[in-house]
């Protein structure tokens, strides 16, 4: 039940405390946290970058339609896409599976050439979406991981992701900004962290057969 109080304890923080920061170490099991997250035939297509800097985050709260969370967490978790997979990526997938498990190629090439034409047959934008899907699971796996560790966060769609891309340079590393979670400790006075979570029945929102 401790899991389950830790997500009773989780709520989306609109007040930061701006003085209070994330360990190295907490910062290191989010890191840890998303690279570790499921991903569709494991292939990661998605990126996390780590933006502290205070001056660039709060460049990036007017794109964010002014949520100052942007700005006053500890720091801002930004989950990307890349623009496009390439057989290169698939190709460096499987050669790490080699590398790791000593599998041998007559095992993984039927799986490789499979996934190569699977993906090359779809559009750059249905690639892109199915990337910014497993995008929205490290999404909520970080959103649980932090709950357990006592780390506030707030999942935000909100926000112009062209402006982004620009402001990080995300262009010539061939990414797509998709999704924000500031990241931090809520301040004492955020009235939100007191209120009751409203949230169906259990037996209306979990059909057993």
């Amino acid at each position: 039940m401790d899991v389950i109080n830790r997500l009773k304890w989780r709520y989306a923080t609109k007040k930061f405390n701006t003085t209070k920061k994330l360990s190295a170490q907490k910062l290191n099991i989010l890191k840890e946290a998303f690279n570790l997250t499921a991903t569709s035939y494991g292939l990661q297509t998605i990126k996390m970058l780590v933006i502290k800097d205070k001056d660039l985050r709060a460049s990036l709260v007017v794109d964010a339609y002014n949520q100052k969370q942007v700005s006053d967490a500890s720091h801002l978790l930004v989950i990307c896409i890349q623009e496009k997979i390439v057989d290169n990526d698939i190709n460096k997938f499987f050669k790490n599976i080699k590398d790791i498990r000593s599998t041998s190629d007559d095992i993984l090439d039927p799986y490789r050439l499979n996934l190569i034409k699977m993906l090359a047959g779809m559009s750059k934008e249905e690639q892109q979406q199915w990337s910014k899907n497993q995008a929205y699971i490290a999404l909520g796996n970080l959103m649980t991981v932090c709950a357990i560790e006592g780390i506030d966060s707030c999942p935000m769609e909100g926000f112009k992701p062209q402006n982004f891309d620009e402001k990080l340079n995300l262009k010539e590393k061939e990414l797509k900004s998709v999704l924000l979670l500031p990241v931090g400790y809520r301040a004492e006075d955020d009235m939100f962290s007191s209120f009751k979570k409203v949230r169906m029945n259990i037996e209306e929102s979990v059909l057993e057969i």
